[in-house]
């Protein structure tokens, strides 16, 4: 039998961590990496944080599983304290991105459809968005590398360009339920909503009568220097999916509504085997302690802010392979001109100067490190970067 007993779906790399410490990973054969990608932007506090180690261990050794047959009084209070601190006012919690994506298509499918107006199902989403790999989350997207042999997807998505309000707007029509976006698009290249842009959304959809939908999966839980990214633009969403840092490690997700866009989810429409489960809520709620705590935020805005400076003043020493810095707060990617592959040099930061980060679409070097960096993290990794960009274009050269 030649297929390895791990289905061949992930291009894995020679990297093989056995232990994490902090902003560091460990391989098998004791190589200490500074991991700038935190298991692309979930470990936001990094690893083995004391606080989070503790309550997994305590938690595990109380209650893991039961069912949603049953009440959740961890499931409850987690619940709790995220309506307390954002827009929504109901939550549905997942085990993964993926999933927080499905329940947020069909909160907003069933909100019309509980308006007496079914028909109005198509999801509008944009150039370049990532949402997951399920069947669902793939068909709103247009990037043919998630969809091809995947077909027929499911009908009722529309994909129209990123950042073009104008042709979201001609893309409503009769049938047209909300939009879909992320307001920082990552795996699509690190690249953010403008301004008008999301606002225009949000306007066209209390014109509309529509539901406006944000995955915040990547972005979210203080990603960006905010709790969410969309409190930056001044808006608010109908839904949104979390997941990622909401666990810090720990598989985790949530889909977020308002009670109206939620109004047609009731007994029997959605449900979980393990979402919400008691040993992911205690986790929820220690990352949620920690990420609301004094201080917390103020701290990405300025390593975020500390990191953005270092890399664009590192531009003009390797301007023929570096163009720009974008993204915001600590997630950032620069973008890579032409004559240089991301994806390589990603590769060439991992195996030759122990510096982990992913790259993205439009040829960017995506940085998403922990959120608990200090200064000497930053140096440590400019250092590296720009070695590592001196090293790859001799190699280049050779």
């Amino acid at each position: 039998m030649s297929i390895k007993p791990l289905m061949p779906v992930y291009p894995r790399c020679d990297v093989r961590p056995v232990r994490g410490e902090g902003c560091y990973l460990i391989g098998e054969r004791g190589e200490r990496y500074l991991d700038f990608a935190s298991g692309i932007a979930v470990n936001l506090l990094g690893h083995g944080h004391p606080r989070l180690v503790k309550t997994i261990a305590d938690q595990a050794a109380t209650l893991m599983h039961t069912s949603n047959l049953y009440g959740m009084p961890l499931g409850e209070e987690f619940a709790q304290k995220l309506v307390d601190n954002t827009f929504a006012d109901t939550v549905f919690f997942t085990n993964s991105g993926a999933e927080a994506v499905e329940c947020a298509i069909k909160t907003a499918r069933r909100y019309h459809f509980a308006n007496g107006e079914a028909h109005r199902h198509k999801i509008i989403s944009f150039d370049n968005a990532f949402h997951g790999r399920t069947l669902g989350t793939i068909s709103a997207t247009s990037q043919p590398k998630m969809r091809d042999g995947f077909e027929p997807l499911l009908p009722g998505f529309q994909v129209v360009p990123f950042n073009d309000l104008e042709a979201a707007t001609a893309a409503v029509d009769e049938n047209t339920a909300g939009f879909l976006l992320e307001p920082v698009q990552g795996e699509g290249g690190v690249t953010p909503a403008t301004q008008d842009f999301l606002k225009g959304l949000r306007q066209l959809c209390d014109e509309r009568g529509l539901l406006l939908i944000l995955d915040e999966v990547q972005c979210g839980y203080a990603r960006t220097g905010t709790f969410f990214a969309h409190e930056q633009y001044g808006v608010a969403p109908d839904i949104m999916a979390v997941a990622k840092g909401i666990g810090g490690g720990f598989p985790l997700g949530a889909c977020l509504a308002t009670e109206e866009a939620a109004k047609g989810m009731v007994f029997g429409t959605h449900g979980s085997t393990y979402g919400g489960n008691p040993l992911a809520m205690a986790v929820g709620l220690t990352v949620l302690d920690e990420v609301l705590a004094d201080g917390f935020l103020d701290h990405v805005k300025t390593m975020g802010a500390r990191l953005r400076a270092a890399l664009e003043q590192l531009i003009p020493n390797h301007d023929d392979m570096f163009a720009d810095v974008r993204g915001m707060g600590l997630m950032l990617g620069v973008k890579m001109k032409d004559a240089y592959d991301a994806r390589s040099f990603v590769a060439h930061l991992r195996d030759h100067h122990g510096l982990l980060a992913v790259s993205a679409g439009q040829n960017v070097l995506r940085i998403l490190p922990p959120l608990v960096i200090e200064e000497s993290h930053i140096a440590e990794a400019i250092e590296k970067i720009s070695a590592g960009a001196r090293s790859f274009k001799e190699a280049k050269a050779a």
